[in-house]
């Protein structure tokens, strides 16, 4: 099992657009063989340190049951468009791409 977590930085003026996208695109994620889960989350105030909360972050929780399955899923076509549409709304991208311990 793979499991991903994608934090997704966007332009405050622009999570609610990019929210509308990814979640359009969700239906043809979680068709994609291999996908176990696929999540979009935001940060919400819980007064437990110690959290730090970023508003303008996205974060993407995913569960692949392979490596090849998350490199297909990826290269996918919806993949590229998706990245096409939202490409004006972010502003960074960081990846965590974990296994079983």
């Amino acid at each position: 099992m793979v499991y991903v977590i994608a934090s997704i930085s966007v332009k405050p003026e622009g999570k609610a657009k990019f929210l509308e996208i990814f979640k359009a695109n969700m239906p043809a994620v979680r068709a994609e063989a291999g996908c176990w889960g696929y999540h979009p989350t935001v940060d919400t105030e819980t007064g437990l340190p110690p959290q730090r909360l970023n508003p303008a972050v996205v974060t993407i929780i995913e569960k692949w049951s392979s490596l090849d399955a998350l490199r297909a899923h990826l290269a996918a076509p919806h993949m590229a468009a998706y990245r096409e549409k939202v490409k004006d709304l972010v502003t960074g991208l960081e990846l965590k791409v974990l296994q079983d311990a």
